[in-house]
């Protein structure tokens, strides 16, 4: 069988964030109410989509903004999911670019706390999302514990 996981492991080879980060609702922003990193700002910075999520320097941020340059690249799920599970980052992680509505909730769950809408995307059937999947199964970047682990400690 093996021996236990050791602690900070799941036991599947990922780490689990030293920090617990607690996600409220996603902040869901209209393209005009977006502000980008000024440039010499220490405290946000606007990641590329090939620089590594795990060489970014965190110390002071408090927003990491990625960017979708359309909706078939991905690499922006995966730099909020290395930044929330294996670097522990509490800050807001934004959306920008080519942001779906159909895609907000796979981004809040690999660890984006806000969403730039594309110019005429209404928030209102943005927040939909959320409310037609308010649950899962799966663990996921922001809540690593699957569901029956979550439902077995409330018993």
């Amino acid at each position: 069988v093996g021996p236990p996981p050791r602690q900070g492991s799941t036991g599947h080879g990922l780490s689990t964030p030293t920090k617990s980060f607690h996600q409220a609702p996603m902040k869901i922003l209209a393209s005009q109410d977006h502000q980008p990193p000024a440039e010499g700002d220490t405290r946000a910075v606007a990641l590329a989509n090939d620089a590594d999520a795990l060489a970014l320097p965190l110390a002071g941020m408090e927003r990491v903004d990625l960017h979708f340059p359309n909706f078939t690249d991905g690499r922006a799920f995966s730099q909020a999911f290395l930044l929330r599970r294996r670097r522990g980052y509490q800050g807001e992680i934004r959306a920008t670019g080519d942001v779906l509505i159909d895609q907000l909730v796979q981004m809040q769950r690999t660890g984006f706390s806000s969403a730039v809408l594309r110019e005429g995307v209404d928030a209102a059937d943005a927040q939909r999302q959320f409310d037609r999947f308010p649950a899962f199964y799966q663990g996921d970047a922001v809540n690593p514990q699957p569901h029956f682990v979550n439902d077995k400690a409330a018993v």
